[in-house]
């Protein structure tokens, strides 16, 4: 973003968290115009459909033989953040599993057709960093900041989409909102895994206050074992400690006949 001559935003959130540099000229389109320009100044705002205004685009730009090809930079940059993520599958501070290992696994083993309903907090932030889609379908509540978004929304995937297979991502605390709904998934064996990072804290909650220099108040959780209580509910539960077991058990959940939650107890330093 900071080496581009121009941001084109074809349908993006602008949010606090966005990170949009406001230094660069700004070229938005999205059909809500509430949307336009919202919550940061855009140079051109385009009211109008992604993918029509696309195509607008790429025909009024027409050839440009005189471009840089790009290619070369963006193949450079892949292979160095690919070299990074790969060091941070072996980071190791005692404290339990890095998220960077856990969406590895995820990536290599979750089924091509699935549909992944992420929750909010930093499991969101890891899933988006290290977790490499293939043709899986994504669901997010976006900036709603609805925690225990992620397993609610597997079932509707269930509900509404009973030939895919239906993964949710959340974390300790977003799970512990909506526990109790395991027992419906039990009832009408709902083919649901569940992927939870345990890190006993409300870690998102944490790093906001730090960032505005807060003290770090009141987001510690006292948590039941969420694999057992799994079990006890009926379900598939496996409880993962180190990350030469996440392999194992998420191929173990994945073949379950019904629900399924592996329980990674992650470090809360390694997002």
């Amino acid at each position: 973003m900071n080496e581009s001559d121009l941001l084109v935003v074809l349908g993006a959130s602008f949010s606090n968290h966005t990170g949009i540099a406001p230094y660069k000229p700004i070229v938005q389109v999205d059909f809500d115009p509430m949307a336009l320009g919202r919550f940061h100044p855009v140079t051109v705002p385009v009211l109008g459909h992604v993918g029509v205004a696309a195509r607008a685009l790429r025909s009024a730009l027409g050839a440009r033989p005189d471009r840089v090809d790009q290619r070369g930079d963006v193949a450079e940059r892949w292979a160095i953040w690919r070299a990074e993520k790969n060091r941070r599958l072996l980071d190791d501070q005692g404290g339990g599993v890095s998220a960077a290992a856990v969406f590895d696994t995820m990536t290599r083993l979750v089924p091509r057709d699935a549909v992944i309903a992420v929750d909010v907090g930093n499991n969101a932030y890891s899933f988006g960093r290290y977790f490499e889609c293939d043709r899986q379908t994504v669901l997010m509540s976006g900036y709603l900041g609805s925690i225990g978004f992620g397993f609610p929304a597997a079932m509707g995937v269930w509900a509404a989409a009973p030939n895919r297979k239906p993964v949710a991502v959340t974390g300790d605390g977003g799970f512990g909102q909506y526990l109790a709904e395991f027992t419906t998934a039990v009832k009408y064996r709902m083919p649901i895994t569940h992927v939870l990072l345990n890190n006993n804290e409300l870690g998102k909650i944490a790093k906001e206050q730090r960032a505005a220099d807060l003290d770090v108040w009141q987001v510690s959780l006292r948590n039941p074992s969420f694999s057992a209580y799994a079990e006890l509910c009926g379900g598939f539960g496996v409880r993962v400690e180190a990350r030469d077991q996440l392999d194992a058990a998420l191929a173990a959940a994945l073949a379950a006949d019904g629900p399924a939650l592996v329980e990674v107890m992650t470090d809360v330093d390694l997002v």
